[in-house]
C-alpha cells in the first residue's frame, strides 16, 4: 500500500496484528510489543528478506518503496520514531538522522559489507549495536573482480566497440592486444575474504607470484597462493595487475595517488572492486591518460553515480562499472535475508548472525 505522503508504505503483516494501513488490531500489550519492533526500510529490497520482517511476530514495517535513494526529508521522516533501521550504503546515517530517530532508536542494519556510510562514532555514543552483511557477498564480488580485471587487460568493452562500430574490418597481428594474466605477478591490497577469494580464482591462470599489502602480514591465508606481504611501495612497483579490495579507512582514503600510479609500471592494469575513495581519481585519469599505466577497471568510483561528463568515462583504457559486485540475484537475495535477521536478532536482544564490533 502506498501511503499519501509519497513511496512510503506499510508491509502488511502475516499475524494480523498490523494491517497494512497500520491499524492496532489487539490488546495493550499487543501494542506495546509493535512499537519495540517497529522498523524502517530505506528502499526496496529482495522479496525474501522483507518477507522475514513482515512474518516476524510483532515487528511494524515501514519501507520506501522505490529502487532510488529515500530522499533526505523523507528518511529524517521515517526514521522518526522507529527501533530498527534497515538501510543501504547509499543511505548516509550520521548525527542528523540519528536524532531524527530519537532515542527509540537501538539497531542500525546495512545491507552491505562496506559501513563507511554509517557515522559509527556517533552510534557507539548512543549505544546503538550494527548489523552488516560480510560473507555472503564474497564470491560475487571476487568473481566480478576477476571479469572486471579481463575486460581491463584484454581490453573487452573496446573490442565489442570496435565490432559494433565496423572497426572490424579483418584480422591484424597486432590489433586490439592487451596483457594476460600467464607467468604474471598480481598485487592486491587488503588479502581479507574477497582479496583472497580473488587470489583463489586468479591462480588457475597461472599467475606466477603473489603480492599482498595491508594493516599487516597474514601468513596462514597467504599460505594457499604462496603470497608475499610487501610494503605498499614495492607493490605498485613489481605488479602486473593491481586489485585493490581493502576497507575504507583513514588509512586507505586516497592510498592509491599520483605516488602510487608513478611506482606502476606502464603495461599494468589496476583494478578497484573496494570503495572509490580509495582511489585518487584525478591522479588514476593522468596515469591513464599518460599512459603511465595501460588500463584500469573501476566498480566503485567518487561519487557514485559518477557523472556521465567525468574525465574518465572519456577514456578508452578504463572501464567502469556501475557498483555491482555482489549483483547476483542469489546474492542480494542472501544479504537481504541476512540484514533482516540481524535487524530482527537486535531488536530481540539476541546475538546477530553479523554484528559489528564497535
Amino acid at each position: 500500500m502506498v501511503c499519501p505522503g509519497g513511496l512510503f508504505r506499510s508491509v502488511p503483516r502475516c499475524s494480523g496484528l498490523l494491517g497494512a494501513a497500520g491499524t492496532v488490531a489487539g490488546s495493550r500489550s499487543a501494542r506495546a510489543v509493535a512499537s519495540a519492533m517497529s522498523v524502517f526500510v530505506t528502499r526496496r529490497i529482495p522479496a525474501e528478506g522483507l518477507q522475514v520482517l513482515s512474518q516476524a511476530s510483532g515487528c511494524r514495517v515501514r519501507q520506501w518503496d522505490s529502487e532510488e535513494p529515500v530522499p533526505r526529508a523523507e528518511l529524517l521522516s521515517g526514521v522518526a520514531g522507529t527501533r530498527g533501521l534497515l538501510c543501504l550504503l547509499s543511505d548516509r546515517i550520521d548525527r542528523e538522522v540519528l536524532d531524527a530517530a530519537g532515542p527509540d532508536l537501538k539497531v542500525i542494519s546495512t545491507l552491505s559489507v562496506g559501513f563507511d556510510h554509517l557515522a559509527l562514532d556517533e552510534i557507539k555514543k548512543r549505544g546503538i549495536r550494527v548489523g552488516y552483511t560480510p560473507d555472503v557477498l564474497t564470491d560475487a564480488t571476487a568473481e566480478l573482480s576477476v571479469a572486471l580485471l579481463l575486460s581491463a587487460c584484454r581490453r573487452l568493452p573496446e573490442a565489442t566497440e570496435q565490432v559494433r562500430s565496423g572497426g572490424w574490418t579483418t584480422w591484424k597481428p597486432l590489433w586490439m592486444c592487451g596483457y594476460g594474466l600467464s607467468d604474471s605477478t598480481v598485487g592486491i591490497i587488503g588479502l581479507g575474504r574477497i582479496g583472497q577469494a580473488v587470489a583463489r580464482r586468479l591462480k588457475p591462470f597461472g599467475v606466477r607470484k603473489f603480492l599482498y599489502t595491508g594493516s599487516g602480514p597474514k601468513p596462514e591465508s597467504a599460505a594457499e597462493f604462496g603470497a608475499e606481504f610487501v610494503p605498499l611501495t614495492r607493490l605498485a612497483e613489481e605488479s602486473d595487475f593491481v586489485v585493490v579490495t581493502c576497507a575504507l579507512t583513514p588509512a586507505t582514503q586516497g592510498m592509491c595517488n599520483k605516488d602510487f600510479f608513478g611506482r606502476m609500471k606502464k603495461t599494468s592494469v589496476f583494478v578497484n572492486t573496494s570503495r572509490g575513495a580509495v582511489v585518487n581519481q584525478e591522479d588514476l585519469y593522468n596515469a591513464l591518460a599518460s599512459g603511465q599505466i595501460a588500463a584500469a577497471g573501476l566498480d566503485v568510483t567518487t561519487p557514485e553515480p559518477l557523472p556521465t561528463d567525468h574525465p574518465l568515462l572519456s577514456l578508452k583504457n578504463c572501464v567502469i562499472l556501475p557498483h555491482i559486485g555482489s549483483a547476483t540475484y542469489a546474492t542480494r537475495s542472501t544479504m537481504a535475508v541476512l540484514a533482516a535477521n540481524n535487524l530482527l536478532a537486535g531488536l530481540r536482544g539476541e546475538p546477530m548472525p553479523h554484528e559489528l564490533k564497535l
